[in-house]
């Protein structure tokens, strides 16, 4: 046992007390309270148990956001059922062999996704049901399929209309059971399927209700079978009794401001991404404005112009929110200067699948910029370094929250733990006297130059980043020398109206302004054009491995 609650007891305490609230929205969609999600989990555990399925078989959930999706996933992880939640952008082929690798039995997903699916490649599966209206799609045999179609006749008869919160139990015996398998990737060649436990969700839940601020409404942004958002906006909120509102659709930024206008969420989730483009957008060109550059010189006055920066900025998001939590990929320090000069409410927070998924976090008034914060207290974290202070190595982990390995996959299980357990996690770091952990880079993508010096392409790609038309780059080595691959920013050069050999010249020009601020041994020696946006991850970091 721990000396914390176990989520699930914590999302039972919720269900009761906030029967007829607002649970799971989908904006333009539907919308469940916690009353109506608790009867659905009923009815579907009653067809699970009429169905067979048994205490640790797996069942796969491939669809996109939303109100059922979250209602789905709590109906399997409660009835001690091991969830697999599909990223919705892994392609119907790739999902079909995780469904098999996973050894699922039933399958949720929509029509739309299933028949592109591949059924001979899924031989141990008994039924797909359609997550848009809880459907049957396929049945493996006709007493399959009769079964299923009495769910809700079994819930009458069971409870006779006398469903109430008091009924609503979930079990918390299962401390160190699995109860997801996350798929990090959707390749076919060799699954890395991470294996967390009911402890692992339970003690983010526990940290997460004492540090991350609580409140009314959230709005979900990430994709939900990703650690990042299935954790931070739905399981640890839910547990609040939080109701939490999914934009469906891949949002504009039209869409989104209207959602955030409605639903005023007391917390945003988030990756660098979204706000540099915010920055660049919308803050930038008037802090550029020359009588503005004049006037924020001016100590009282620019005290008076960052208060009104940052209150248009917080008003964007609904005008409530408490806390910017940023994950995924380092904020630009040109953006996070002004942030910190604005006060801003933000903090770019660490983690990875492995640890469910959070290594470090900071409440924004105690963060530090270029940090990551510090390691969360159910976990500890070192660096694998003579000199952690000074000289970066891998940090590395061990606690509650960290995974018990990859399914079916044991050398890769072995490979990701040191000789004495703990977590590697290819990244390389160094930590403050305070605890406060810097990330310098991938151990992969890490460039080693001739002379023997560490060059780490973010810390490049962070100064490319702002220069004038860059809309992101990626640093590679080639043959020893450093090349900056640059996406320029269309809309900027059109806004500029610059001329053929103006656009000709600003390769050129990123390459000496960047250079300027760089050390003699990490100098670019090239700058080159990329005609496309970089392929991105569904947490929107680069990918790198495609890039030479």
């Amino acid at each position: 046992m721990s000396n914390y609650p176990h989520y699930l007891e914590r999302l039972q305490n919720a269900t009761r007390k906030f029967w007829d609230k607002t649970a799971l929205h989908s904006i333009g969609g539907d919308s469940f309270t916690y009353g109506q999600m608790a009867t659905q989990v009923e009815k579907f555990h009653l067809a699970f148990e009429a169905l067979g399925f048994k205490k640790g078989d797996k069942i796969s959930l491939y669809a996109a956001n939303g109100a059922r999706w979250g209602m789905v996933y709590m109906a399997v992880n409660t009835y001690e059922t091991v969830i697999v939640p599909l990223l919705a952008d892994f392609t119907p082929e790739n999902a079909s062999s995780l469904v098999n690798h996973s050894e699922s039995v039933a399958l949720f997903t929509n029509k739309a996704k299933w028949v592109k699916m591949d059924l001979e490649k899924m031989p141990l599966l008994k039924i797909a049901i359609d997550v848009d209206d809880w459907s049957m799609i396929w049945a493996a045999d006709e007493k399959i399929a009769a079964t299923y179609a009495t769910m809700d006749e079994l819930f009458e008869k069971k409870w006779n209309g006398k469903f109430g919160p008091e009924n609503v139990v979930f079990p918390t015996d299962n401390w160190d059971e699995l109860s997801t398998i996350s798929y990090t990737s959707g390749s076919t060649g060799d699954p890395k399927g991470v294996m967390l436990t009911y402890r692992n969700f339970s003690a983010i839940v526990d940290y997460s209700q004492r540090h991350v601020p609580a409140g009314d409404k959230m709005v979900s942004m990430l994709p939900m079978a990703h650690m990042y958002g299935l954790v931070i906006e739905f399981i640890y909120p839910l547990c609040n009794g939080t109701g939490i509102y999914w934009l469906g659709k891949a949002p504009t930024p039209a869409t989104l401001m209207k959602a955030f206008a409605e639903v005023k969420p007391y917390l945003l989730i988030t990756v660098p991404l979204v706000m540099e483009k915010i920055y660049k957008s919308k803050v930038k060109p008037t802090l550029d404005k020359p009588a503005i550059k004049i006037l924020t010189k001016i100590p009282i006055l620019n005290k008076v112009i960052y208060k009104k920066v940052k209150d248009g900025l917080v008003a964007a998001f609904g005008g409530n929110v408490e806390e910017f939590i940023m994950g995924g990929a380092a904020l630009s320090p040109e953006v996070e200067k002004l942030f910190k000069k604005i006060k801003f409410p933000y903090l770019v927070g660490y983690g990875m699948t492995e640890a469910c998924p959070l290594l470090a976090y900071e409440h924004w008034t105690k963060y530090v910029a270029g940090s990551c914060g510090k390691a969360v207290d159910c976990a500890a974290v070192r660096i694998d370094s003579e000199d952690p202070q000074h000289i970066a190595g891998e940090i590395q982990a061990k606690g509650e929250n960290i995974c018990i390995g990859y399914f079916k996959n044991p050398e890769a299980s072995a490979n990701a733990f040191t000789e004495d357990g703990w977590l590697k996690t290819g990244d390389l770091g160094i930590m403050d006297k305070d605890g406060n952990i810097f990330i310098k880079g991938r151990s992969k993508s890490m460039i080693l130059t001739a002379n023997g010096q560490n060059v780490y392409p973010e810390e490049l790609e962070a100064i490319i980043n702002t220069q004038p038309y860059v809309a992101e780059s990626v640093v590679v080595d080639r043959a020893g020398k450093i090349v900056g691959l640059v996406y320029l920013d269309q809309d900027a050069i059109k806004n500029a109206g610059l001329d053929e050999e103006a656009i000709a010249d600003i390769p050129e020009n990123i390459r000496i302004a960047t250079n300027r601020k760089l050390p003699g041994y990490s100098q670019i020696a090239k700058v080159e054009i990329m005609l496309e946006p970089f392929q991105k991850t569904p947490k929107m970091s680069i990918k790198r491995f495609l890039y030479k």
